[in-house]
């Protein structure tokens, strides 16, 4: 009895297969891995473009702390004023937003850092904001994702 149900698995497992489906196998796999590898690269680039967004997003907010707190009552003041030594195009401000920006993880070379006062002063109580402009370049080059994002951040000088 046993030998009958071993041979019966023998016999389907023999070559009854038709000349059209010996690559049947691979061809699924193949397609199936170039979805799978498509939808994996696709996930990793909308999560590093996330990612790009959010630190620069952060930049721009640690550039108008930066500028919140060394105002014209600052030691190390920053502003379009003549007491101070940091004027336009505001360097001191671009350093800091430019080193935060650096764990985005991305070539930094296409931001571009914008400084303005409101009031034109860097007195306390006056605003300042500063822009942040970024050309994302994707690791992976898949269409769509060549996108210019831009964050902004206002704040009210403190100092």
């Amino acid at each position: 009895m046993m030998r009958a149900g071993v041979r019966c698995l023998q016999a389907a497992w023999s070559g009854r297969r038709t000349g059209r489906e010996h690559g049947q196998a691979t061809l699924e796999i193949v397609v199936s891995l170039l979805v799978v590898m498509s939808l994996v690269f696709g996930l990793f680039e909308i999560c590093m473009l996330t990612y790009t967004c959010s630190v620069l997003n952060d930049a721009a907010q640690e550039g108008v702390r930066y500028a919140i707190v060394h105002g014209t009552s600052s030691l190390n003041c920053s502003g379009p004023d003549s007491g101070c030594p940091d004027q336009a195009p505001y360097s001191n401000i671009q350093a800091v937003v430019t080193n935060a920006a650096s764990a985005s993880l991305h070539d930094l070379t296409a931001m571009s850092v914008t400084v303005s006062y409101s009031a034109g002063t860097a007195a306390v109580g006056n605003p300042v904001r500063v822009i942040v402009v970024y050309t994302y370049i994707p690791y992976i080059n898949l269409p769509g994702l060549h996108d210019t994002v831009s964050f902004s951040s206002q704040g009210q000088i403190l100092y």
